[in-house]
């Protein structure tokens, strides 16, 4: 392969990559870019770092950050980088449909049109072993030595370290077996691959505990390099195993990057698969299939990402009592001040309520400083159905409600009642409680959750925080309450029309903390 693009480079041709991920510069002369950018490449004759060029800019770029654009020959790359067709980058982000045109499948000769396909296919066999033999080299030539010295490496290390790699290797060999059997070694563009990946679609959602565990990996051995008897232990794991000359973060990044990978490498082979092909309907609905995997895993990861100001927030209420939210939740779905009636007290009060997956936090604003707020309870959301209340006198507390909904206890007959100021914010309540139903519910089909260690982390953060500043972190002003589906707008039923409506200031001024707080809320369309 290197001989090849040298070749290609010396003969003249233009040679592409493109950005797996982005590349902060740390030096002078390195070529910085972001994930989906396009390199061209001017020398690639050192195979860690290679000279390419963006533009006017010119610089040196590890080879590891970018993948190689296939059918490279002849004036192929030129015509992709000159933007006849869309970027796979382009495809797998939505900005351009990834069925083929005509100038990409129906103007081309049947067999260049073919010859592409077969290209396409063979690399994606070829990065399948491969990669088959990264995970087999991490899981024996690293695990499984790893588990033996006890005096170097404790359960919760190989669990921060690891993850659920071996998970990861016994489904991709799975995987692997049945793209084998649908690849057609005499006449690759015939093979049909869209199946084996609907089959196995379930499976990919494996590595979202992956990704979301990558950077307490990086952490915990960036703190154990440190100490020159682990350099000279994970170097010698690799001599043994024979592993080609990369270093074990660089083995444990390939997961990450082969799960980014899919979605580049299916757009990339559908826009060269005609519709009349057999294998069409497959890819196309595989696509799919990989854009949502990899975009739910984006999704979980920015999640994580937040726990830390979640905890921080929990740190400036006063008064908290009971488990931590992180041991529970990961998201704040939305937040309001609403007036409450409980039964069997019956009486009204007006609360701050903080809407996360799986409970719903109560507080209240000190008398003076309306900034402060006291904790008074949660409901835990997955006892309780949402039920909307009818404008008029309510049966259940005998009091004439409006813009209202209930909360049922599933195994009691136990009430809670809110009132909201306006029937958009009614609405938006509504529509938040259908939103963390959901977030649950794809939470469990993957299995998602916060480790321990990084609940530890982040609480670790918290009070390093906390004991900078020399005092109690005292909680920010409340916001106005803002659109889980859309920011900035009041949401009405679907047979209203949408308006927007300028959110009234705060008579305090907002802290920076409660604006970054507050953008922790989702906002899908």
């Amino acid at each position: 392969m290197m001989m090849r693009m040298m070749m290609l480079i010396s003969g003249g041709s233009i040679v592409s990559a493109e950005a797996v991920w982005d590349h902060v510069t740390m030096a002078d002369r390195e070529l910085a870019f972001k994930a989906g950018d396009v390199i061209k490449v001017l020398d690639a004759s050192n195979k860690d770092w290679w000279w390419g060029q963006i533009d006017d800019e010119e610089g040196w770029f590890p080879a590891s950050f970018v993948r190689l654009w296939v059918n490279q020959e002849e004036n192929t790359a030129a015509e992709t980088v000159e933007g006849a067709s869309p970027s796979p980058s382009e495809v797998q982000n939505g900005h351009a449909d990834a069925s083929p045109s005509s100038s990409d499948c129906l103007c081309q000769p049947a067999q260049d049109r073919d010859q592409m396909r077969a290209n396409i296919i063979n690399e994606i066999m070829s990065t399948e072993r491969h990669y088959i033999k990264h995970l087999k080299d991490i899981c024996e030539g690293y695990f499984r030595q790893c588990k033996k010295r006890r005096d170097m490496f404790n359960d919760d290390q190989l669990r921060v370290i690891f993850g659920n790699i071996e998970d990861i290797y016994r489904f991709q060999m799975g995987f692997v077996r049945d793209l084998e059997k649908q690849y057609n070694t005499e006449e690759p563009h015939l093979s049909e691959i869209g199946p084996c990946f609907l089959e196995h679609q379930d499976g990919f959602w494996i590595y979202s505990e992956y990704c979301n565990n990558h950077v307490d990996a990086c952490m915990e051995l960036s703190r154990l390099m440190k100490d020159g008897r682990y350099q000279q232990f994970f170097e010698a794991c690799r001599l043994v195993q024979q592993m080609i000359d990369i270093a074990i973060d660089g083995f444990l990044l390939t997961p990450v990057q082969k799960i980014c990978k899919y979605p580049l490498q299916l757009a990339e082979l559908l826009k060269y698969t005609v519709q009349e092909h057999s294998d069409y309907r497959y890819v196309a609905a595989a696509l799919a299939v990989m854009r949502n995997v990899t975009q739910q895993i984006n999704e979980r990861k920015r999640r994580l990402e937040n726990i830390e100001k979640i905890a921080q927030w929990q740190a400036s209420v006063l008064d908290w009592e009971g488990d931590d939210i992180l041991d529970r939740s990961s998201e704040l779905v939305y937040t309001g001040e609403m007036s409450w009636i409980y039964q069997p007290y019956g009486r009204s009060q007006t609360r701050v309520f903080f809407l996360f997956d799986h409970q719903m936090v109560l507080c209240k604003k000190d008398l003076i400083r309306r900034d402060i707020l006291y904790y008074k309870g949660r409901i835990n959301m997955d006892r309780y159905n949402v039920v909307d209340a009818v404008d008029g006198r309510d049966d259940d507390f005998n009091v004439s409600v409006k813009n209202a909904f209930k909360l049922s206890n599933k195994d009691s007959d136990e009430i809670h009642i809110f009132l909201a100021k306006k029937l958009e914010e009614k609405l938006r309540w509504l529509r938040g409680f259908h939103e963390e139903r959901k977030m649950v519910q794809e939470d469990e089909k993957i299995g998602f959750e916060i480790s321990e260690y990084q609940k530890r982390q982040a609480a670790m953060t918290v009070r390093r925080m906390t004991k900078q500043k020399g005092h109690r972190s005292v909680p920010p002003g409340y916001p106005p309450p803002m659109d889980p589906m859309n920011p900035g707008q009041y949401l009405v039923g679907d047979s209203m029309e949408q308006s927007e409506f300028e959110f009234p200031e705060p008579e305090r001024c907002k802290s920076p903390f409660w604006q970054s707080f507050s953008r922790l809320t989702p906002f899908r369309k």
